[in-house]
């Protein structure tokens, strides 16, 4: 009696398991505002992760009953494998996050700098398909300021990986209140998401914004002025 008891106690724990998992994925929540990374993510060399991908993406294939000896399909999983590490995912590696130069701000310029319209594609960690949207970046110099381009490069760097949309903005914004060293950093994220429009509801009109607003920009007349820059 006791070992049908524990059984189904087992069965029953799975399947509330199982639900859970469900809903993270469906609601788009995030479990932690790092990229949830193992330990040993990098004792293994690129090379050797693109074998691996390409292997099991070989797997993946096979089992939807693909024929992998027609020539449009031949060199797909290894297409697959240098894509994930090299293009769509290398934001998992520090080794490619952007070097980043400061410059006094001679100018004297200290009003907001904004930065709109950055276009960036991303995947869902939930589903692996894509987010596309912009990100809008403005701050304030505390001294120093960041060559323009560095700003694309650094939400590039956090887009590519499996991601939350929530996780993205505070990331970019993080970085950018520590490299700027100042606090007067905004990060607004405007994105479409497939997992939404592609599947489950298939909501092709919906977007998704989130924002991180710092210091200065907590201030109401501060956040008023960056949204009418964004809006012009």
């Amino acid at each position: 009696m006791k070992t049908n008891e524990a059984v189904l106690s087992r069965k029953k724990s799975k399947e509330t398991s199982l639900l859970d998992h469900e809903e993270i994925g469906d609601n788009h929540l995030l479990t932690g505002m790092d990229t949830p990374m193992k330990p040993t993510a990098f004792l293994i060399s690129d090379e050797e992760k693109k074998k691996r991908i390409a292997f099991h993406f070989t797997e993946i294939m096979d089992t939807l009953g693909l024929d992998l000896k027609d020539d449009s399909l031949q060199g797909t999983p290894e297409r697959v494998a240098k894509m994930y590490v090299e293009e769509i995912f290398s934001g998992l590696d520090p080794k490619n996050k952007p070097k980043i130069a400061l410059f006094d701000n001679k100018y004297q310029y200290e009003q907001m700098l904004v930065e709109k319209n950055i276009t960036f594609y991303s995947n869902c960690e939930h589903h692996f398909v894509p987010i596309i949207g912009k990100a809008h970046i403005a701050y304030i110099s505390s001294g120093k300021v960041i060559g323009l381009s560095k700003l694309n490069r650094v939400v590039q760097y956090y887009a590519k990986r499996p991601q939350v949309q929530e996780r993205l903005t505070n990331q970019i914004a993080k970085d950018l209140q520590q490299v700027l060293g100042t606090k007067d950093v905004a990060v607004i994220i405007d994105a479409k998401h497939l997992c939404v429009s592609s599947r489950g509801i298939k909501d092709d009109t919906s977007a998704t914004v989130t924002a991180f607003y710092g210091g200065a920009f907590k201030q109401h007349k501060k956040l008023v002025e960056l949204q009418n820059y964004i809006k012009s």
